[in-house]
């Protein structure tokens, strides 16, 4: 069974560590929260994947494997608060699957009764054409993700506002994508004069930014350490 699945259809949820904490519980909740954080790192988690393994199908194969491990709960035990962040223990995790795959599968074509050579985790670290490790591969996916998850929170914020279409059409200002001229026929569109449309834009940039801090802090012990985590996510979109 495909464990995230539902990853697109499922509605927002933080992932706080006492989510995380929740997810190790044998309970209906603990399972759901434990579904919740597989929906909410999948994306990243089969990047690093491909980026490994160099096989689109392949990474999508193992990445249903690593989650139904993780399902069945053979790998969130592990995950404590005092480890700091909890993309840093699912790297790490996955990494671990991997390695552990790559050398399970050597010893089956070996014959499965021979002994073959244990590999680290570093044997798997190939770059992609372009440079990038794997696990800044991982990183990237991860900021769209957050990035993705934060619109998502400001798109339900402004249809509980009885303003349900004003972030899709305010989106390339928020994510830095608007060409220039663009917001004047925007705001002839909305309704808006040049100076509101400014004022508009300049509120939900705030606002967005946000919920893009709220998104990272949520997977943090400390919030002390939130800004070296959006410094994080910057560096891992190139921005």
């Amino acid at each position: 069974m495909k464990a995230t699945q539902h990853l697109h259809a499922a509605p927002f949820h933080t992932t706080q560590w006492t989510r995380v904490c929740l997810a190790k519980a044998d309970s209906e909740d603990g399972r759901r929260a434990l579904a919740d954080l597989c929906d909410a790192y999948y994306e990243p988690v089969v990047a690093y994947l491909r980026s490994v393994l160099r096989d689109a199908d392949a990474a999508r194969e193992m990445s249903h494997a690593f989650f139904a491990e993780v399902l069945a709960g053979g790998k969130i035990t592990g995950a404590e608060p005092e480890r700091g962040r909890f993309r840093f223990y699912l790297l790490g995790a996955v990494r671990h699957f991997a390695a552990h795959q790559h050398e399970a599968g050597t010893r089956q074509k070996r014959g499965g009764g021979v002994h073959a050579l244990s590999l680290d985790t570093e044997s798997l670290q190939v770059a992609d054409p372009k440079g990038a490790t794997p696990e800044a591969v991982f990183d990237r996916q991860w900021a769209i993700t957050v990035l993705a998850r934060a619109m998502s929170a400001l798109e339900a914020e402004s249809r509980m506002q009885g303003r349900p279409d004003l972030v899709e059409h305010l989106r390339p200002w928020l994510m830095g994508e608007s060409g220039y001229g663009d917001q004047a026929a925007t705001a002839a569109k909305l309704g808006l004069s040049a100076q509101a449309m400014k004022s508009l834009v300049h509120r939900l940039r705030s606002r967005f930014r946000q919920c893009v801090k709220a998104e990272v802090a949520s997977t943090l012990k400390d919030t002390a350490t939130v800004e070296d985590e959006m410094h994080a996510l910057f560096v891992a979109l190139g921005t």
